[in-house]
């Protein structure tokens, strides 16, 4: 506003100065800059919300201090999670989300955003060009929920199925996996009294189901 002002005055400057205003605006591209302005304002204010998005997400999924056992939403885990995996996924998979009706789970939210982030990632490699991770949840039982989580990767064969969950057991490149991934989750689900298994054909993906119990009986000892 303030230079639209002072150019609705530059009839009143002298020839000698308009020409030096005119060589001034066509250096520094004037126009364009006016035009580019707002939407690099509206990019930057974009930029931000993502930016307060991820940093919310990153606070929810770690939950930094909090183990104690709490009722949450695991779709809000889930696509808390997901936005923190996107940079893994998103070149490689669409996103296919079959959320049913459950109920809020007992349980360390923390601790099940690793397995989640581990399943996820997981998946993302698995796919060698592009396919899809599609995530299920459900009602298996009055008190026991599931969630499943699919990838059209590559699949496992049966030789690895039998070792999957094994400490350091891994089918990544050196230096690209510790094996240590699977073994936590599943350690994390055993001590929220549920269970994980894993299907799988070579050529047609893998699929991860974890069923938890909705209420906790006899928590013991908080995960640390």
């Amino acid at each position: 506003s303030i230079i639209d002002a002072y150019e609705n005055h530059e009839t009143e400057l002298s020839e000698s100065t308009k020409a030096e205003m005119a060589k001034l605006k066509k250096q520094m591209d004037l126009e364009f800059l006016k035009e580019d302005l707002e939407a690099l304002i509206n990019e930057s204010i974009e930029g931000v919300k993502r930016v307060k998005t991820i940093v919310l997400d990153l606070r929810n999924f770690s939950r930094t201090g909090e183990v104690d056992w709490q009722e949450e939403d695991i779709h809000q885990c889930l696509d808390s999670t997901l936005n923190i995996a996107a940079n893994e996924i998103k070149y490689k998979a669409e996103v296919v989300k079959k959320y049913g009706n459950i109920p809020k789970v007992e349980c360390v939210s923390a601790r099940l955003n690793q397995v989640f982030m581990n399943l996820l990632v997981n998946a993302a490699h698995a796919i060698s060009e592009t396919g899809t991770i599609t995530i299920e949840t459900g009602m298996e039982s009055a008190n026991r929920i599931y969630i499943k989580i699919s990838d059209s990767g590559s699949g496992i064969d049966e030789e690895n199925m039998k070792k999957i969950f094994d400490p350091f057991f891994t089918t990544k490149e050196i230096g690209k996996g510790t094996g240590l991934g699977l073994s936590i989750s599943y350690g994390i689900i055993e001590k929220h009294k549920g269970e994980i298994s894993v299907q799988s054909q070579l050529g047609q993906g893998t699929t991860f189901t974890i069923c938890l119990p909705v209420k906790q009986e006899n928590k013991g000892d908080t995960l640390l």
